[in-house]
């Protein structure tokens, strides 16, 4: 629009909740609609109508219809100050009445046609009256798409004024304009927002709008009212290249959504708001569904900070949470490069439909004449452009995924197709749900750059030795691992559970297995004297109830024998595939030696490395991988933990507690692959700062080339102890190897 419009409609709207800057963010239904008309032309103001809603009380229809019938405007004078006063008994209803009560107005004057409205910022008409008219299905008027923001033709003369500091008294300040104000309102004080505003204030905020309207056409100002804001009709899809740039301050990541939910669900979510052209991209999870996300596009960031104020409204029963996000999480779910889905994707205006399921040998005749229409059906469900509208998922390499999208003309051929839900194509029923434009960029995108299923991220330190994870068949099954502990069991509980195998626990033996938020996770590990006596307690407590001390919660609890190289890969994360041998248990996976959830990080094994140092030099150093992965020893006067035991991360809790046992991920004693015997050294004075075992390295280096047997480096008073082990132990107190 250039021409400047005939008239303006000063428009204020309030509702039961929150006003000010929070109006619509709590999803109140509107309570009160202000208006005035503003002839442009000859700068006079119409007369100030009210329309009260009432509340939404789920009455019964037919009491409704009744209200309809009896609902009549009424002109009178009451308190609040408006010239006509109105009662409408819904929205709908509030919203016909208005714009019947505009035309005759404007009719009546005779003067010009064209009408847009004019508000106090953008809420009144982005934040309530579009999604209100959203959730209740109703058809706004067409004057409610364009609308003036009084701020932002303000700021055209002020251009130094901050849009979210403007209000109405600070505009009537500036233009020297008087505002009557009630003598109860302080219009200098900041109102609370929290605070459904008063009735009578929503008259005088509408004749404040009316005044500064004209003070603006006026002189010297002579304001031309000309460029309205647009609010979009319906969401235009499309597609979006990964080498286009996004802005990060204009995208938002929707959470919760209904797993059917499309595109257009998001855009009716979000009515009032514009989204960039196929800026509505759903999320999928590994195995190719969606996942309930979506990431969201708007097209300034003044619509995603109005969309971050909808966060937990609702989407039909369940509530949406809303939260920013950046550019590229957009690009990497809608973002797409393939030449062949930007040409199906080219025709808009078509309904998506994806197919699952399909047979690897399924072609194009296959899938065209499974959407024809069969002998005695008269609902066709054409494919828009025949071959052109399918289009096929397949592998990098070209086989086939079992998935396809198909291209319809309209809604109703769409529904006509979705109805063919789990029909057989072949030998194989087909999956049929509704798609977007960026669910095929993302299926593509994930079938032909990288594997569907996520595997384990490359090892942390790629020069360590390769050790093999699996335990060696026919292990001493001399371990019990207990499943199913109550959260409140403490170690006491463990001992009294067991009873008399009590004394059959070796020193340190009993290892509760905490989670990675360091609560227990209901299993335990505990080293017996002998495989006889684990199996005896394995057989005799199997899914015996066991009490906790802390709590009034008892649970069964199952038992299993395990051999401590078991123990050792499950917690470091691992599990067992090969087939328990024990009569009294059968668990899905054959074992009952699954690892407790959220335990230690995953386990790898890692390939062999070339050597980072030339040979002259590597005797100067220990090997890299037994410097990083050196066992812990427990101090002095307490037993170890059997030689033969794997090392395994330090997610446990021991029994009895040792002194000064470590907060932080270790490792238990393993045997130590070193050829020659050395010495301790006492290191008390280390500082916090220093970077660990390199400081430790370049400190000690020029003592690496001769230790002689007896050889024992001691300083500050330390305890002379002879260690063939090589452990380093990092207390509060450093010991080094050497």
């Amino acid at each position: 629009m250039t021409a400047q419009v005939d008239y303006l409609v000063a428009l204020f709207t309030a509702t039961s909740g929150a006003s000010g800057e929070l109006l619509g963010s709590d999803e109140r239904e509107l309570g009160h609609l202000v208006w005035q008309l503003v002839d442009v032309k000859n700068k006079e103001l119409g007369r100030v109508n009210e329309i009260l809603i009432k509340p939404d009380l789920s009455d019964p229809t037919e009491e409704r219809e009744e209200e309809d019938v009896t609902e009549e405007s009424v002109e009178e004078e009451n308190g609040s100050g408006a010239d006509c006063v109105s009662t409408a008994a819904t929205f709908e209803a509030a919203l016909n009445l208005f714009n019947l009560q505009l035309t005759n107005e404007v009719n009546s004057m005779g003067t010009g046609t064209s009408v847009c409205l004019c508000t106090d910022g953008q809420l009144h008409i982005r934040q309530v009256i579009h999604p209100q008219a959203a959730s209740k299905n109703i058809l706004l008027p067409d004057c409610f798409y364009s609308f003036l923001d009084l701020r932002k033709e303000f700021r055209n003369h002020f251009p130094t004024s901050d849009l979210k500091a403007l209000n109405l008294h600070s505009m009537a300040e500036s233009l020297s304009t008087p505002v009557d104000v009630p003598a109860t309102w302080d219009p200098s004080a900041t109102p609370d927002p929290s605070v459904p505003l008063p009735p009578e204030m929503a008259v005088t905020q509408v004749k404040a709008m009316g005044s500064i309207v004209l003070a603006l056409l006026s002189e010297p100002l002579c304001h031309n009212f000309s460029n309205p804001e647009r609010v979009s009709e319906k969401f235009e899809t499309g597609t979006c290249s990964k080498m286009e740039k996004v802005c990060d301050s204009t995208v938002i990541r929707a959470r919760g959504l209904p797993w059917q939910s499309s595109d257009q669900d998001i855009a009716r979510f979000f009515r009032g708001l514009n989204i960039a052209k196929g800026g509505a991209a759903l999320c999928l999870n590994a195995q190719g569904r969606r996942n309930g996300e979506a990431l969201v596009r708007f097209v300034s960031e003044e619509h995603r900070d109005l969309a971050l104020q909808r966060h937990k409204h609702h989407m039909g029963n369940r509530y949406i949470e809303v939260y920013k996000a950046t550019g590229e999480d957009f690009l990497k779910i809608a973002g797409g490069t393939s030449n062949e889905a930007a040409m199906f994707l080219s025709r808009e205006d078509q309904i998506i439909v994806r197919m699952r399921g399909l047979p690897f040998t399924a072609t194009h005749e296959q899938v065209l004449a499974f959407f024809s229409p069969a002998d005695g059906l008269k609902e066709p469900c054409p494919v828009s452009g025949g071959k052109d509208g399918i289009l096929f998922v397949r592998y990098p390499d070209g086989r086939p995924t079992g998935d396809a999208f198909v291209l319809f003309a309209c809604e109703e051929h769409a529904q006509c197709a979705l109805r063919k839900h789990k029909e057989i194509l072949g030998r194989r029923y087909i999956e049929l749900f509704k798609s977007t434009a960026a669910e095929v960029q993302q299926v593509l995108n994930r079938y032909s750059s990288a594997p569907l299923i996520p595997v384990a991220p490359a090892p942390l330190v790629s020069m360590l030795p390769a050790v093999s994870l699996l335990p060696p068949p026919g292990g001493v099954r001399d371990c019990l691992r207990l499943r199913g502990l109550p959260y409140t069991a403490s170690i006491e509980d463990i001992l009294a559970f067991l009873g008399e195998f009590t004394h059959d626990i070796r020193p340190h033996g009993v290892h509760m297995v905490l989670n990675q938020q360091g609560r227990p996770s209901g299993d335990c590990f505990i080293q017996m004297t002998s495989a006889e006596r684990a199996l005896q307690a394995s057989q005799r407590l199997h899914k015996q109830v066991m009490c906790s001390q802390r709590g009034a919660n008892s649970r069964y609890v199952e038992v299993f024998p395990c051999s401590s190289e078991e123990m050792g890969l499950v917690l470091m994360g691992g599990s067992l595939s090969h087939t328990h041998t024990h009569t009294h248990s059968r668990s899905r996976s054959g074992t009952g030696l699954s690892p407790p959830p959220c335990l230690s990080p995953p386990s790898y094994s890692f390939a062999p490395a070339p050597p980072v140092l030339p040979t002259d030099a590597a005797a100067l150093y220990p090997p890299i991988g037994q410097v990083l992965l050196a066992p812990r020893p427990l101090p002095p006067g307490h037993a170890y933990y059997p030689g033969a035991a794997q090392l395994y991360m330090n997610y446990t809790a021991y029994y009895p507690s040792p002194p000064g046992s470590p907060t932080t991920v270790g490792f238990f004693p393993s045997p130590s692959s070193l050829s020659s015997p050395g010495g301790l050294v006492r290191m008390p004075g280390l500082t916090y700062s220093s970077n660990g075992v390199k400081d430790l390295i370049s400190a000690v280096q020029g003592y690496q080339q001769y230790v002689p047997e007896d050889a024992l480096m001691h300083a500050h008073g330390a305890v002379h102890a002879h260690d063939p082990a090589r452990t380093l132990l990092t207390q509060p107190k450093e010991w080094v190897c050497i």
